[in-house]
């Protein structure tokens, strides 16, 4: 090997890198741009490109140092300025972009595996055959006399590397996610340098790197120099605090606030000026950095005092310019001022309770993978504020130095974290295997190791330097699932005795040796993960003196998550719950082409050849993998609206409407309006004014009066637009919205009213029977209905069969991700294999109409029958068939997955207009996006796509659906709600395909009626679906009207259509 063995020794996790400081550009002259545009800069010097490569299976095969060849004088016609393609490499190289990962090239192969480690588990040792990535960078480089001094960094590399430049040896690093500067000044040349780097892609850091993602390998972000003066401000530190509240009520604010800047000095201490300019161009403050007797290596400070600051929070992002001058140097950056602190176990911001209604975000695309550009940042970024998210955390590493800034500028409060996860060493063999003794000994190797204390507080020390000037980062997070030990104790030390202004964070600690006592002095926030409602319930009634943090809930696995308003109900009911983050922003996969019909191909684990790999568990986002908002995200948006309907007094027609801000008066910030919907036609709207002030946590009531019909399902519908443009959304974008059922004398839908309304005639039917069948006709439908099942063979009207195959009783659905441990139970019951029997059928002819009713069971192989009860099929002679269902769950038997009826209708029949809960999916548990309307589509797009097929599509509350189309037409029609699901493919192919892209077509259009179906959950990685949301009554039953020609005509200007954005 030619290269020293670092790589595997935790005593070398670095060597000469440059002590970690903030984030910042400097240029020769103040930059007026945002911070984050640090191409404005001329002393910024960028180094992504087009690099030479080498990809070799083992670092064993990397025999020849490939960098101790000199870079070429000339450059190749049509390059970048100052981008020189080599004109000489060596063997096998070939010319790639980075930032890139190899895997994304097409080199080595994609792995996805959740906790397990991808390498045989034995820190700190790595497999010899360790894949390694050879680069070579040839660039121009011109002195600028002004700013001798050259410094290299690299914002990201997986997982360690070794740097030359020029021939000569430059320094080593680990630490994926983080920054590494080196000084290369003796060693840059004028005009032509060679820029050479070796990538490996496993180290001892790799035990700390065990995250839920892609393992992915190279240098992945941006690669950089920097021209700077020989004595440099090299690090500063800016934190403000707020003086005495001046005024009442909700103009009560701060008189003054301090802001403090210390700094540290690199080459000597050089004079330092300070400026803090406002956005209207105006100083208002200003000072010298003076001399005092600083910690960590700051030897100078100045206190600027700010009169009647503008303080900053994530509903107001005001940002003040904090231009520092030096000798030949400018330093622009931004400052927040803001006091984060906890108060009686609640999180405060400026002196007011807040709530985090955030996500975890990885860096994630399904081209470039943890490639993201600041397009990419600010698209995530938009989206989230566009759905009513107000925080991010970093999971589980930091992420670009830009993206904190963009947070900065547009308000988001951030938790950081480290680049640290050691999950799977709760994954390695033990003889006992159960849950417990994993948790009783889980950190053991790496958490509560001494050996590996100085890696753990490097990574916590990388992540707070660098982002430690952001005002949206408020609290520190030492890292993700290590268990807890020594080792974190020491980086949660070193952070809050560093930054005690911020919040200390680690859920892990939760999980540690119960033989010995741990400090927690260090961690401000009581965090779990997926809990259930009543752990929470339990910690809230203990008198905590923390505050509770879902730092990651809700799993948003496939169809999910269905559980969000649960959650909010509590958190909105106590402060001492600061909110959470949803297990996560976006599906992670790999782009593999496209389909026949356009569509991405989407790989995930397994897809790759690997050995370990965790499946579709990264297929667990609100978001698609190219950022397509799946619906579990408009139900989050909704769940999160900034005001909510509290009360409304009908008869005295007032609605109270409460301000869930946390900063801001609501009559500032949006504008309400209000419809009338009655079986889904709008018969009134108006907007409602706020004309007083609505401080943030208190209610307003407002006269509201609306025309409410007599007859029909009314609905209030209540919407919030946002009143002026802010940085990522215009005026008048939709915030959120609430539903109030309205009293009128006959609350029925108009087609259950004229259905039980209509008289019935005195006309006998034919009825015949043949074979097993039972036909009976009467005007404008036939029916056939099978005496083996007690349901229907044949619908029919002037000849022409609707009915591709028989009726079936349906207790099964294709399982969500949410399902797969429920799943076990339902096929353990044959679920999946149940069909109907009939044990007798009787047949009663009345003037004007015939009844079959059947006894029946649903009978499956090996099993009992899991229900027993009665069909009663009654067929009037106007042509409308009725069903009325009655049935008995067996003792013992798990809920159902649903219960109801399935058709098979022809594939012409295409066009869906239903009144019910739309145009979102929705669920017994999941609903909150959608309301009472009456809506049309193609039943193409009734189906959301999700990655890995399962139950999807189906919508609650419904009173009437009409499939239409080919000439043909049915009506289901139930005087108590029922939901439905439209869909071209059968829940057996949903079932039984790994990708959507893999899905046939059944040739029909599958229409299921379902009088219950169950709720969704987050039971991929949460608490099991609660008892309200499953099927499991013991008496089940379903009344429904079918009929071929609709007593009302269908008007499609009363429809709304799945197209529409607004409510």
């Amino acid at each position: 090997m030619i290269v020293p063995r670092h790589f595997e020794d935790l005593d070398v996790l670095h060597e000469h890198t440059l002590p970690p400081r903030s984030y910042y550009v400097p240029a020769s002259h103040p930059i007026a741009t945002s911070p984050w545009r640090r191409e404005d800069s001329d002393r910024f010097h960028l180094l992504s490109g087009q690099w030479a490569f080498r990809y070799l299976p083992s670092i064993h095969e990397l025999t020849e140092p490939f960098w101790e060849q000199s870079a070429p004088t000339a450059t190749v016609d049509g390059d970048e300025p100052g981008q020189a393609t080599p004109a000489r490499l060596p063997e096998g190289f070939t010319m790639i972009q980075v930032p890139s990962t190899w895997q994304h090239l097409g080199y080595d192969h994609h792995q996805y595996t959740n906790v397990r480690y991808p390498i045989p588990f034995d820190p700190p040792y790595v497999p010899q055959n360790n894949p390694c990535g050879a680069y070579i960078r040839d660039f121009d480089y011109t002195p600028d006399p002004a700013a001798p001094s050259t410094y290299l960094t690299f914002e990201g590399v997986d997982s360690c590397f070794y740097v030359w430049l020029n021939g000569t040896y430059v320094g080593y690093s680990q630490v994926s996610h983080a920054s590494a500067e080196f000084d290369v000044t003796e060693l840059v040349l004028p005009g032509a340098n060679r820029l050479a780097v070796l990538v490996l892609k496993w180290c001892d850091g790799t035990y700390l790197e065990d995250q839920d993602k892609f393992r992915t390998s190279g240098i992945f972000r941006d690669v950089y120099l920097l021209s700077r003066p020989a004595a440099v401000l090299f690090d500063y530190v800016t934190t403000t605090s707020l003086g005495p509240l001046a005024g009442t009520g909700l103009d009560a604010a701060p008189a003054t606030a301090l802001v403090r800047i210390q700094g540290a000095y690199r080459g000597g201490a050089v004079p330092t000026s300070v400026e803090l300019i406002d956005h209207d161009g105006a100083v208002v403050a200003a000072g010298e950095l003076e001399t005092f007797a600083g910690d960590d290596g700051y030897t100078h400070r100045a206190r600027l005092t700010v009169e009647a600051p503008h303080l900053w929070s994530a509903e107001d992002p005001y940002l003040y310019t904090l231009v520092i001058t030096t000798p030949g140097e400018v330093i622009t950056d931004r400052v927040g001022i803001r006091e984060v602190a906890v108060s009686d176990a609640v999180v405060h911001l400026n002196g007011r309770p807040i709530t985090l209604r955030g996500v975890n975000r990885h860096d994630s695309d399904p081209v470039t993978g943890p490639v993201v550009d600041l397009e990419h940042m600010l698209w995530d970024l938009r989206l989230m504020k566009e759905h009513n998210i107000n925080a991010v955390r970093s999971s589980h590493y930091p992420n670009d130095p830009r993206f904190y800034q963009l947070c900065d500028e547009h308000g988001f409060y951030v938790m950081s974290e480290a680049d640290n996860e050691s999950h799977g060493t709760q994954s390695r063999f033990l003889a006992d295997p159960s849950w417990d003794n994993q948790v009783e000994h889980w950190n053991e190797p790496i958490a509560d190791n001494p050996e590996w204390t100085q890696a753990t507080v490097d990574r916590m020390r990388l992540c707070v330097h660098r982002e430690k000037n952001c005002p949206s980062i408020i609290s520190w997070s030492a890292g993700n699932e290590c268990s807890y030990g020594c080792t974190l104790e020491a980086a949660l030390f070193w952070a809050k005795d560093f930054d005690p202004t911020r919040l200390t964070h680690y859920e892990s600690s939760y999980y540690r040796d119960s033989k010995r006592r741990y400090d927690y002095s260090c961690i401000d926030l009581y965090s779990r993960m997926y809990p259930a409602i009543e752990e929470i319930r339990d910690y809230l009634d203990s008198d905590p003196d923390k505050p509770f943090i879902l730092v990651e809930y809700c799993h948003a696995m496939g169809n999910s998550p269905g559980d969000l308003e649960d959650y909010w109900e509590i958190i909105r009911a106590d402060e001492r719950m600061c909110g959470g983050f949803v297990w996560e922003w976006c599906d992670h996969a790999v782009t593999a082409g496209t389909s026949e019909d356009g569509r991405p191909i989407q790989l995930y684990g397994g897809d790759h050849d690997e050995a370990v790999h965790d499946g579709n568990f990264c297929v667990d986002g609100l978001v698609s993998p190219d950022r397509v908002p799946h619906p579990g995200l408009a139900e989050l948006k909704n769940v999160q609206r900034p005001a909510r309907v509290v009360e409304y007094d009908q008869e005295e027609g007032l609605l109270t409407i409460h301000n869930n801000l946390d900063h801001t008066d609501l009559s500032q910030y949006l504008r309400i309006s209000y419809e009338v919907r009655c079986d889904g036609v709008v018969v009134d709207r108006e907007d409602l004014d706020l004309v007083e002030p609505v401080p943030p946590h208190t209610s307003v009531m407002l006269r509201c009066e609306p025309k409410v019909p007599p007859t029909g399902r009314c609905h209030l519908l209540v919407t919030y637009r946002l009143a002026r443009p802010d940085t990522l959304r215009a005026a008048g974008h939709i915030l959120g919205f609430d539903e109030i059922a309205l009293r009128n004398a006959d609350r029925r839908h108009r087609w259950v009213a004229a259905l039980a309304d209509r008289p019935i005639g005195e006309t006998r039917l034919p009825v015949r029977r043949e074979g097993t069948r039972i036909e009976v006709d009467s005007d404008g439908l036939s029916c056939a209905i099978d005496t083996r099942t007690g349901l229907p063979v044949s619908l029919s009207s002037e000849g022409r069969e609707l009915l591709q195959r028989p009726v079936e009783l349906n207790i099964w659905r294709a399982p969500t991700d949410n399902d797969r441990h429920a799943r076990l139970e339902w096929e353990r019951a044959h679920y999946h294999q149940a069909v109907a029997r009939a044990y007798g059928v009787e047949v009663d002819e009345e003037p004007g109409c015939v009844t079959v009713s059947a006894d029946v069971g649903l009978v499956a192989p090996s099993v009992q029958p899991a229900l027993r009860g009665r069909l009663i099929w009654t067929l009037t002679d106007d042509g409308v068939l009725s069903l009325s269902l009655r049935l008995r769950r067996t003792l013992g038997f798990p809920s159902l997955p649903r219960l109801g009826l399935r058709l098979f209708l022809p594939e012409s029949m295409s066009q869906v207009d239903y009144y019910g809960l739309g145009p979102q999916e929705s669920y017994i548990d999941k609903h909150r996006a959608s309301y009472h309307g009456a809506f049309s589509a193609d039943v193409v797009d009734l189906h959301e796509d999700y990655i890995r097929p399962q139950e999807n599509g189906s919508h609650a509350d419904c009173n009437k659906v009409l499939l239409s189309g080919g000439g043909l037409s049915l009506a289901a029609v139930g005087p108590t709600p029922f939901s439905f699901n439209a869909s071209r493919y059968t829940q057996e192919e949903l079932a039984a395909r790994r990708r959507n892209t893999e899905l046939t077509p059944s040739g029909s259009t599958v229409l299921c009626l379902d009088a219950a179906i169950a709720g969704i959950g987050s039971n991929s990685c949460g608490p099991a679906l609660r008892p309200r949301y499953q099927v499991d009554s013991q008496e089940l039953g379903m009344e429904l009207h079918l009929l071929l020609n609709p007593l009302i005509t269908h008007t499609s200007t009363h429809t709304s259509t799945h197209n529409e954005v607004k409510p």
